[in-house]
């Protein structure tokens, strides 16, 4: 049993085309709110924390929605589509309200784009796993995240180049036609229905690998148990994470006197790194189990927070942490869906989709929103003991996780040891 690599990289745009989007999402918009609107701290992390807002509410209903669905393109292409069309329309629109300095105009626009966002998140996850066999999900997930860094990467290159200008007009544009490029290539290469039917019957449960019984659509209690911590431990991490990377453009000016785009190079230097890293993450995972690499990557990136925090003013060493951040991170991301969705049976994997992603944008709900109102009270000196005070209860809490594990599989040779297949 092998990955699709090139179907998995076509399915991944649609991941690659969301998080361009959020990579100038929480880097630029945090800086048009206090520079433009001169709101502070705390106000803007009550605007930045109204996407995640949304998505506590949107990405489960469209999720199960979407397990729904039945069309002739397919359960999840539709909302695809019909979400990124309207993302890129709103997107292009939003450096007009800032020019004309128009808040209600600028926040009307921003929850437009930001309804299409959640509109279409969790189906266009959703997809990978669809069309994915389950003992290849972690290399899938690995692929999906992979893309999603390229798209990262491609917004920090575009805020680099275009985001000193006098006006975001270039750089919003290149993220909307950016976005409508990806689908449409995802749209004529990936023929969801046809690619679906092709795929083997699944058992209709996925519960504990050693457990004799694992035909129950409900869930026994321990392994409940382990979905109620995994979910607490990605609530956790990105508690931690979302805050670094929501201020980090404001950190980086006020704490280092980094100047103009130069706060996306550390940016810039995790995202190379986590790319680097996941394919191979994926294969690390399926040989030593996908909690073990969680709680690695757990380790690393809170010693990394420790370390940066450590910094009074910016230096060349900086970057090394930040390529630890990007493999942890990595780490982290490619192996935690699979875990939640591999608990699930296989109708509904939209809905547990929708259960992650409740549970991470739940945490970048609160986490803008208090550490902007620590900063304010405190310092921005405040903000990586805030990240390493969470990241570590994120490793106690995964510790307590006994399912949704891989299994790593015996070769029958030692020759297929360097072979890439589970």
């Amino acid at each position: 049993m092998k990955l699709n690599y090139k179907r998995t990289i076509l399915i991944g745009l649609a991941f690659l085309s969301i998080s361009s989007v959020w990579q100038m999402y929480d880097n630029i918009i945090p800086l048009i709110l206090n520079n433009t609107f001169e709101m502070k701290e705390t106000a803007t992390g009550v605007i930045m924390a109204l996407d995640n807002i949304l998505a506590l509410f949107l990405l489960p209903f469209f999720g199960t929605l979407s397990d729904k669905v039945n069309t002739p393109i397919g359960k999840r292409m539709p909302f695809i589509l019909i979400g990124t069309t309207v993302s890129a329309t709103a997107l292009a629109l939003l450096p007009f309200a800032e020019a004309k300095e128009n808040l209600l105009l600028f926040v009307i626009i921003l929850f437009v784009l930001l309804l299409a966002l959640g509109f279409y998140r969790s189906p266009a996850i959703a997809l990978m796993p669809d069309l994915t066999e389950k003992p290849l999900r972690s290399k899938g997930n690995a692929i999906i995240n992979l893309m999603g860094a390229v798209g990262g990467l491609y917004a920090l290159i575009m805020i680099k180049v275009l985001g000193g200008k006098s006006t975001y007009y270039p750089l919003f544009l290149s993220i909307a036609i950016f976005m409508l490029v990806c689908i449409a290539i995802l749209f004529f290469t990936i023929k969801e229905n046809k690619l679906r039917a092709e795929m083997p019957v699944e058992d209709d449960v996925q519960v504990d690998n050693n457990s004799p019984d694992n035909s129950k659509k409900k869930l026994p209690k321990d392994v409940k148990k382990s979905l109620i911590f995994i979910l607490l431990s990605v609530f956790l991490w990105f508690f931690a994470y979302n805050a670094l990377t929501s201020t980090f453009s404001r950190y980086a000016t006020k704490v280092w006197a980094m100047e103009g785009g130069g706060y996306a190079d550390c940016l810039m230097i995790a995202m190379v790194s986590a790319i680097i890293s996941y394919i191979p993450i994926g294969i690390i995972a399926s040989k030593i189990g996908r909690k073990k690499t969680i709680m690695i990557g757990i380790a690393l990136i809170t010693i990394s927070y420790l370390c940066v925090g450590l910094y009074s003013e910016y230096h060349f060493s900086i970057i090394i942490f930040f390529c630890i951040i990007g493999y942890a991170w990595a780490s982290i991301g490619v192996n935690s869906l699979p875990m939640v969705v591999d608990i699930c049976s296989a109708g509904d994997i939209g809905k547990y989709t929708g259960y992650y992603y409740t549970f991470s944008m739940a945490a970048q709900v609160i986490t803008p929103i208090f550490s902007g109102f620590l900063i304010e009270k405190i310092n921005y000196r405040i903000l990586l003991p805030y990240a390493v005070v969470f990241s570590t209860l994120s490793f106690i809490t995964m510790s307590m996780v006994k399912h949704g594990d891989s299994k790593p599989q015996a070769k029958k040779s030692a020759l297929e040891n360097f072979d890439i297949e589970d």
